[in-house]
């Protein structure tokens, strides 16, 4: 069985003044599972930068698991019990990476309308011409029955700048 993907809106794209989040809002739930594709850049003045992802507009009941890789070396990891959102750290590049780089990420929310908690998976990697390079997977949870309805991404410091997108799918089985 086929799995269809079908975007939800339009692809957005911050413009020139820069953008404090990406929300989608009012995603319907007629698909089984939901993909958001991003490319990610921000103001912070680092090699990378952590993103996180709340849902419908909830502050609390959040956890992850994340193991990560810095261009060289053992691969470490990190538990996050937030409350506030989950740090996935979908890593979007930083100001004092290689210029003109965006790091990506995908994040992958199944069964997102169904009444049983949220859980989420998340492939990260950004992009820098040196070692500070980070690739890295997240598992997520958001301990809360409710559909999904709405999904904000936010940089942990700073803004995103022009050119970040975000694009949201939702998955149909044919």
């Amino acid at each position: 069985m086929a799995n269809t993907y079908i975007q939800i809106g339009s692809t957005v794209t911050v413009g020139v003044l820069g953008a404090a989040n990406i929300d989608f809002t009012s995603i319907p739930s007629t698909y089984t599972d939901l993909v958001l594709k991003l490319s990610l850049r921000g103001t912070d003045a680092g090699n990378y930068v952590n993103s996180r992802i709340t849902f419908n507009g909830s502050a609390t009941g959040y956890t992850s698991k994340l193991v990560y890789g810095l261009g060289t070396g053992t691969p470490s990891s990190i538990s996050n019990a937030v409350t506030t959102a989950v740090d996935y750290s979908a890593y979007g590049t930083g100001s004092l990476a290689t210029t003109s780089t965006f790091g990506s990420a995908e994040i992958y929310i199944p069964n997102y309308a169904g009444s049983a908690n949220k859980s989420l998976s998340v492939d990260q990697v950004s992009e820098n011409n040196a070692v500070a390079a980070i690739a890295g997977l997240t598992a997520g949870l958001w301990s809360n029955t409710a559909a999904i309805n709405q999904v904000t991404i936010t940089p942990s410091v700073g803004t995103l700048v022009q050119y970040s997108t975000a694009s949201l799918y939702g998955i149909k089985s044919s």
